[in-house]
């Protein structure tokens, strides 16, 4: 089953600071440990900077180092919780105690 991510956009920074086009997600939150998984990218807001490589509005034929890269921070939106630390912190404990 095919499903289709949202393109958003971002209004105009009032400030001079640059941004980044930003993930919105849905998932899980592990209450012990504090960490996210993620289950489904439901939105990607573009910043609609020509100088970000993940928005609509960045020249394919821009070789500029300097372009933005990366998403900025992700919006998390928490869909159900777990009283529990995650996989990755259980097995880090588990690590530890060998």
């Amino acid at each position: 089953m095919c499903q289709q991510v949202a393109y958003v956009a971002l209004p105009a920074p009032t400030h001079s600071r640059q941004l980044t086009s930003i993930l919105s997600s849905e998932g899980t939150r592990w209450t012990k440990c504090g960490h996210f998984q993620r289950h489904l990218v439901v939105a990607i807001m573009d910043c609609s900077s020509s100088r970000c490589e993940r928005s609509l509005r960045h020249p394919s034929t821009c070789r500029s180092q300097s372009c933005h890269k990366n998403f900025g921070q992700e919006v998390q939106k928490d869909i159900d919780a777990v009283d529990e630390y995650c996989w990755a912190c259980r097995a880090a404990a588990a690590k530890r105690q060998r």
